[in-house]
């Protein structure tokens, strides 16, 4: 599985990083860095710097400080030194945990996009993810004895998701969750939180791929040259849907197609609608374009819950662009989507 990914990934930095390899009288080339260590995906940093040395040490400051935010993010390894979200979980209905401030910044983000999405962006869920990921784990290491998850742990589960368990105080910096068997998940907005925190203070000009979180913190020369950022096919082929010019900013897509399992000939994927506690059938994919690579995150995931006219509502509110893809491989946009798309 990883060793496919890496494939598409490599496919699309060629995509992204175009033929030239350097920019006109400037001295600099391009070069690209990859890494697999963060966030259970693979990670790619494509920028342009006088020397290999250089960017390299670039992009392995970027990576040191995303491994941060994996570990403290993590809610399944502790790590030594750190009380990270295992940690909270762990500690749900004992104690308040004294966190990092980066922690209590996230859940605070994650607050209010839960009331900006109507509950569909959810970090209070994972006790009911808990039971998809078990058996989609359980599934594909026994694919000829796969299971879903029993309906009447699914709803137990759903009786513990209130964010309003999740109590910040901030001046202590400690959260604590009320309700002993919530847990929380936030695999919905991690990557991207943690994305836009290192874009805002990373150098011009890079572009920045954490398992298809991309994220723009600049053109790609001193030309002023968008980048070029491939949106993968439902179908799971090199061939791209749209390839989009972005000179700035984040591109974010949420699929069907990602993280999956077959039961009796049916394959069901990670994202959980909060109503029914089963993968949603709306729509194949949906991405999002928008300068925050943290609000594109949490977008993604919400229009992929909901129609495409109450999307757009959230997409007007956040000022963002948007296209789904539906079971018939159908494509639809957003107003501002389409002056974007280069093929």
């Amino acid at each position: 599985m990883k060793t496919r990914l890496l494939a598409v990934m490599l496919a699309a930095v060629l995509l992204l990083t175009g033929c030239s390899l350097s920019a006109p009288h400037s001295g600099q080339k391009q070069y690209t860095a990859t890494f697999l260590s963060l966030f259970d995906t693979v990670t790619t940093i494509v920028g342009r710097a006088e020397s290999e040395a250089a960017f390299h040490q670039t992009a392995q400051a970027i990576h040191d400080e995303l491994l941060e935010y994996h570990q403290l993010f993590d809610i399944y390894n502790d790590y030594d030194g750190i009380q990270n979200l295992k940690t909270v979980n762990d500690c749900a209905g004992i104690a308040p945990v004294k966190v990092d401030g980066r922690i209590i910044r996230l859940l605070s983000d994650c607050k209010q996009f839960y009331t900006a999405t109507g509950g569909r962006v959810n970090v209070a869920m994972g006790s009911v993810l808990h039971l998809w990921h078990q058996a989609r784990s359980d599934g594909r290491d026994d694919p000829l004895n796969a299971k879903l998850p029993e309906w009447d742990a699914l709803q137990s589960a759903s009786e513990h998701t209130d964010p309003d368990h999740i109590v910040i105080n901030e001046d202590a910096s400690t959260v604590y969750l009320s309700d002993p068997d919530l847990r929380l998940d936030v695999g919905a907005i991690a990557k991207g939180w943690s994305v836009q925190q290192v874009a805002q203070h990373a150098p011009a000009g890079l572009l920045i791929s954490v398992g298809g979180n991309v994220c723009a913190t600049g053109p790609k020369d001193e030309a002023g040259t968008a980048w070029v950022i491939g949106i993968q096919n439902t179908d799971g082929s090199q061939d791209y849907l749209h390839t989009l010019y972005v000179p700035r900013g984040c591109v974010v897509t949420s699929g069907d197609y990602q993280r999956t399992y077959m039961v009796e000939g049916k394959l069901y994927h990670h994202i959980i609608d909060p109503d029914t506690l089963y993968p949603c059938e709306l729509w194949r994919s949906v991405t999002i374009v928008h300068e925050d690579s943290a609000a594109a995150d949490a977008l993604s995931t919400a229009l992929f819950l909901l129609s495409q006219a109450d999307g757009q509502k959230l997409l007007d509110l956040y000022g963002a662009q948007a296209m789904w893809v539906n079971a018939a491989g159908e494509r639809f946009y957003s107003p501002g989507f389409q002056s974007m798309i280069r093929t």
